[in-house]
């Protein structure tokens, strides 16, 4: 393994090379750099340079015509009248010789009309003086904008602009005088912005440079960038203008453009006239300057860092060659080291018995775990014969495991010894001789504890023996085939049940022995088998040799082999004729049962609608008889008896009624989407006058949100009414009975009504709702029918509720009624109750 010393001597001359190279590379950046800013500020100071001369020539022009239009307006003035002064004409011609760069110079009135002009032809004609910008005052001079046209018959009063050619333009600068009568007047001349533009062109030469001349309010004057709509174009969306920059005197700058172009900009501002000069350069063409200047300079530099790489490269190779090759050696000896201990560890690891012996079996070398075996240590086994120590079980290899007369091949024998727990062990003992010279020298070998592997066979053995014994017993008729159909084993019951013997049957097909429709029974539920896996449980009637056909359940298993293929399919018969019997007997003794119940039904409904109509002529005569008796104490005492019993008699058909019909297949709920609150009101009011009698109140808790639900609302009243008149009935007087209605955490509407009698037997609680089954607290003395509850449930489970009672530990009992809830219209919808 490599030092830190020689990792750094590798490392540290690559790192020392890179980072030369870094520094260098950084310098001839950072120079590269600086050299640029060296000259784009040298550029930006010429650029100032050309701006001051440019700017200084166009003043100088303009004061120059200024000075013309001055003298002239003089000149007129001196003379006697208007009409001498188109005797000027001569002057004026002579006058353009002085500033060739004027196109023509006129006096015109304040009308516009030419009154003398260096362009004779231009006389008495009338000038749009809009056109040539704002009007100067008295003694004032004004340059104009930039416009097309290049005489003053151009700006012609009825002339189209249309008609004025394109790409002459002209500079109109005004001076503003007025005669001795007062009259104003004007000088005009018309600039060649050309000659200018010439003179600009002069100036910055073959440099990449363009020059603007505009107003201080950014229109523009002159360029040397040929631009066909010149006359009138703004430049106010120029940094020069949009940043207020003009404010300066003069300056320079760098304008970032947003395409990413980056120019350079230079600009002064006239003194005496309203105008700017701006000269711009791309800053790729100081870029490419410089380029040039610094290429060989960059080129030497990267050279060099170039070569100072690779010399680090190579160096490092170098010493990286070496280092590796130290490294190698020592991995070498390292391995061979490991490789020691770890063929020392793995020999002490080993649960197999090593050992070495000489040419007789004398022990030299043996590993630890003879000790764990043995109970002796490790070198207390040298010096001793193998033989003596693992005695093998035939007394004939004693003689052949160290026989020196074969010397090829290995040499195996089982053994056995007391090991150190006291139990004798056994061991697979093989031995293979070590030549030396074509001679046995010495012996190699390994013992492989057997104890448990014969352990196991032998527990492996008795529990087949106890299985096949289990299976002989068995009551159940057993069968296994193999994967071909043939039998291969059946027990005692399956010789009972088919009245064969197994050696009749062994090694034969199912469609051997048995009748044809049985067979392919069995062979096509065993291809099912094979296809789906698992098991396969059917029932059928096969036949039993003494007792004839049977009801017989068949289960049938796959047993699967050491790689999961099928081996056998094991077929077990269990005879379920005796339980198929009970079922019968079971379901003819409910249908008898069931007709019963209906004959009984229709019995009561029957009788019950018979009942009714002697009973209310009965009722309706002792209703006549009290009215009619009143003048005799006990004959209206004997028709009030009778009438109660009436009313007792007709209830009690009733409650029969509503029996029936709940028990009957044809009654029906009509069940609509309601508030269960709007129904639980009216019988709360219903039952006022019951409460009153008893001096009752009644504690109603009623949700503050909708309770729908989807139900009958006659019959959810009757379960409401039946429930609240059985609390009011069986409270004691002063007392409260409550009534709550909310949603419950199920979904559910959760109905509670609370009273404080005497309470429900708990043996009873769900008795009482079995029809004529009353509570044993209340029975006596109460009246009722014990039909009541028994209806309740019938119509809380009709409309998948339910209803139960329970006692509460301060007296009383309490009756919960859950109803599901439901969201809809309230459409009707006939339900069969069940």
């Amino acid at each position: 393994m490599k030092s830190s010393a020689q990792w750094l001597s590798s490392q540290l001359a690559l790192f020392t090379g890179v980072l030369f190279a870094l520094l260098l590379l950084m310098a001839i950046v950072w120079m590269s750099w600086r050299g640029h800013q060296q000259v784009v500020e040298q550029d930006l100071r010429q650029q100032e340079l050309y701006a001051r001369v440019i700017e200084d020539h166009a003043s100088r022009s303009f004061d120059a015509v200024a000075v013309v239009q001055s003298s002239l307006a003089e000149t007129v003035l001196l003379q006697d009248s208007l009409a001498d002064i188109p005797h000027l004409s001569h002057q004026l011609t002579q006058v353009l010789s002085g500033v060739p760069f004027v196109r023509s110079i006129a006096v015109l009135d304040a009308q516009g009309r030419v009154l003398v002009s260096s362009s004779p032809s231009e006389v008495r004609r009338q000038v749009d003086l809009s056109l040539l910008g704002p009007r100067p005052a008295r003694g004032q001079t004004l340059l104009g904008p930039l416009i097309r046209g290049r005489n003053l018959s151009d700006f012609e009063v009825g002339v189209s602009r249309v008609e004025v050619r394109s790409g002459i333009n002209s500079l109109p600068m005004m001076y503003g005088f007025a005669l001795a009568g007062g009259q104003p007047m004007l000088v005009v001349a018309l600039i060649n912005p050309d000659a200018l533009v010439n003179f600009q062109r002069q100036v910055i030469g073959d440099n990449p440079l363009s020059v603007i001349v505009a107003s201080y309010t950014g229109l523009l004057l002159t360029s040397t960038v040929d631009m066909v709509d010149a006359p009138g174009l703004s430049l106010a969306h120029h940094s020069l203008f949009s940043e207020r920059q003009v404010a300066r005197e003069h300056g320079s700058y760098r304008e970032h453009a947003p395409s990413g172009e980056d120019t350079l900009v230079a600009f002064r501002a006239s003194r005496a006239w309203p105008l700017v000069v701006l000269v711009e350069q791309a800053q790729a063409a100081s870029t490419q300057r410089w380029l040039v200047r610094a290429r060989p300079v960059l080129v030497a530099g990267l050279v060099v860092v170039f070569m100072l790489l690779g010399m680090a490269v190579v160096l490092y190779r170098s010493l990286r060659a070496r280092e590796r090759s130290r490294v190698l050696f020592d991995r070498a000896r390292d391995q061979v080291v490991r490789s020691e201990r770890e063929l020392s560890v793995l020999l002490r690891s080993l649960q197999e018995l090593i050992f070495r012996t000489d040419a007789s079996g004398v022990v030299t070398y043996v590993n630890a775990r003879w000790a764990a075996l043995l109970g002796a240590q490790a070198h207390q086994a040298l010096g001793r014969s193998v033989l003596d120590v693992l005695v093998p079980e035939r007394p004939t290899d004693r003689t052949t495991l160290f026989a020196l007369d074969h010397l090829d091949g290995v040499r195996h024998c089982r053994a056995s010894t007391v090991g150190a727990d006291g139990r004798t062990r056994h061991f697979e003992l093989a031995v293979v001789p070590l030549l030396v010279d074509g001679r046995i020298t010495a012996f190699a070998g390994s013992a492989v504890d057997i104890t448990e592997l014969l352990e196991t066979q032998r527990q492996l053995q008795m529990q087949l023996s106890l299985i096949g014994l289990m299976l002989e017993i068995s009551p159940e008729p057993t069968s296994m085939a193999d994967e071909l159909g043939r039998l291969v084993m059946v027990n005692k019951a399956w010789e009972q049940f088919k009245g064969l013997d197994r050696g009749q049957v062994i090694g034969k097909r199912f469609a051997d022995f048995l009748p044809a429709s049985e067979a392919q029974l069995h062979e096509h539920s065993e291809a099912q088998l094979v296809r789906q896996g698992g098991e396969i449980r059917f029932e059928s009637r096969i036949s039993r040799y003494d007792l004839g056909m049977r009801d017989v359940l068949i289960s049938k298993v796959m047993v699967p082999g050491e790689s999961g293929t099928l081996i056998g399919v094991l077929t077990v018969l269990t005879d379920v004729t005796e339980f198929r019997e009970a079922e019968r007997a079971i379901r003819e003794a409910r249908d008898v049962a069931e007709e019963a119940s209906r004959s009984k039904s229709e019995f009561v409904a029957n009788i019950s609608h018979e009942l009714r109509t002697p009973l209310q002529s009965i009722i309706g005569f002792s209703e006549l008889g009290v009215m009619r008796g009143k003048g005799s104490d006990r004959i209206v005492s004997m028709f009030q008896d009778i009438n109660a019993s009436g009313q007792r008699m007709l209830a009690l058909v009733n409650d029969l009624l509503d029996v029936s019909k709940i028990e009957s297949t044809v009654g029906t709920f009509h069940l609509e989407s309601v508030d269960l609150r709007s129904l639980i009101r009216p019988v709360a009011r219903e039952m006022g006058p019951l409460l009153a009698r008893k001096n009752l109140a009644l504690d109603m808790d009623m949700s503050d949100l909708p309770l729908v639900a989807r139900a009958d609302p006659l019959r959810f009243q009757q379960v409401v009414r039946n429930v609240l008149a059985n609390a009011i009935k069986f409270s004691p007087n002063d007392e409260r009975v409550a009534l709550s209605a909310q949603m419950g955490d199920a979904g559910e509407i959760h109905i509670v009504v609370r009273d404080h009698g005497p309470g429900i037997p708990e043996a009873e609680l769900e008795k009482i709702f079995e029809a004529f089954v009353q509570s044993s607290k209340t029975k006596n003395g109460s009246g009722g029918t014990g039909l009541g509850l028994a209806i309740c449930r019938k119509i809380v489970e009709g409309h998948g509720g339910r209803i139960h009672a329970c006692n509460v530990s301060d007296g009383g009992a309490e009756f919960h009624i859950f109803f599901p809830a439901r969201a809809g219209g309230a459409e009707s919808q006939p339900m069969p109750l069940t």
